[in-house]
């Protein structure tokens, strides 16, 4: 039996839907997910077999213009070294709306050899479907796409048709990875991701950004898991919110994150969090190189 196997890398400004859609193809929870940009900050690799082909999914960060911070351009670096490394992109658009980002991002396609699949996403936002038509007769114009494929990332929408239209352009090969592997990532890695995501849904628009959270033990015992993990913030006002009054928001934040860590490991979790202040951390050449890996 013929088998195909290939890199598809996830591609998109901030907050296209692009780690919604990694984590439904792998039907595991690795990436972080939230409503707000610029929420991934990894290059993450997640792999789903099926019984004739098997996909190894990069997810990247959100490709964006405007950040001046070291942290910034090493986003936008990783996400956009993965072109050159795949069997195919899946570029991920908001159907509502087009912007500098996404003519940014069609620049960075002039050279790129492999075939491009546009995922026009959150189709579920439209009032109605003929609203569809004059999107996708606009947006073809703009590049040669191998393929349109509206979905609804969110709603799992036309993900299945999704699959159907990537597994055609993957290289005949044997799987690269045992049928059971899922991600290069280790669960320590899961653990950050989803303390980063507590963050980003409960604290205010800009301080989820100024934070790297940094695993710092894990201690497995029968029917409990202990963990320690720091939060660094920039500045101590920073730090001071998000502890919160009486420390309600510090609680608030580590009870959503062990929910989640108890769900993704099936097992009890003891977390305690630590609020550390590193100044200007996303300049500091030792703490961005994490996010190089």
């Amino acid at each position: 039996m013929t088998t195909r196997c290939g890199y598809v890398a996830i591609i998109g400004r901030p907050n296209a839907g692009k780690s919604t859609l990694f984590n439904h193809f792998i039907e595991t929870k690795v990436s972080s997910v939230s409503y707000k940009p610029q929420t991934t900050r990894h290059r993450i690799v997640g792999v789903r077999s099926e019984q004739q082909a098997q996909f190894v999914f990069v997810d990247t960060p959100g490709i964006h213009l405007g950040g001046k911070k070291l942290l910034n351009r090493i986003l936008n670096k990783n996400a956009l070294n993965v072109l050159h490394d795949v069997n195919l992109i899946l570029w991920m658009v908001d159907c509502k709306s087009w912007t500098r980002e996404e003519d940014n991002i069609l620049r960075s396609l002039k050279d790129i050899k492999c075939p491009v699949i546009l995922v026009l996403n959150k189709i579920d936002q439209l009032t109605k479907r003929d609203q569809l038509f004059p999107i996708l007769s606009a947006i073809s114009k703009k590049y040669d796409f191998a393929e349109i494929v509206p979905i609804s990332a969110l709603k799992k929408d036309n993900i299945s048709a999704l699959l159907t239209s990537s597994q055609r352009y993957l290289p005949e090969s044997e799987f690269f990875y045992p049928e059971e592997y899922i991600t290069d990532r280790d669960m320590r890695f899961i653990m950050a991701e989803l303390i980063r995501e507590s963050i980003f849904v409960h604290l205010g628009a800009e301080l989820p950004y100024a934070t790297h959270v940094e695993i710092e033990s894990v201690d497995e015992q029968p029917g409990m898991v202990h963990i320690e993990a720091a939060v660094w913030v920039e500045k101590d006002s920073q730090k001071a919110i998000f502890i919160g009054h009486r420390g309600e928001m510090l609680k608030k934040i580590g009870a959503g994150a062990r929910v989640a860590i108890e769900r993704s490991m099936a097992s009890k979790v003891n977390l305690k969090l630590w609020i550390k202040v590193k100044k200007d951390w996303q300049n500091d050449p030792q703490v961005v190189s994490e996010y190089e890996k």
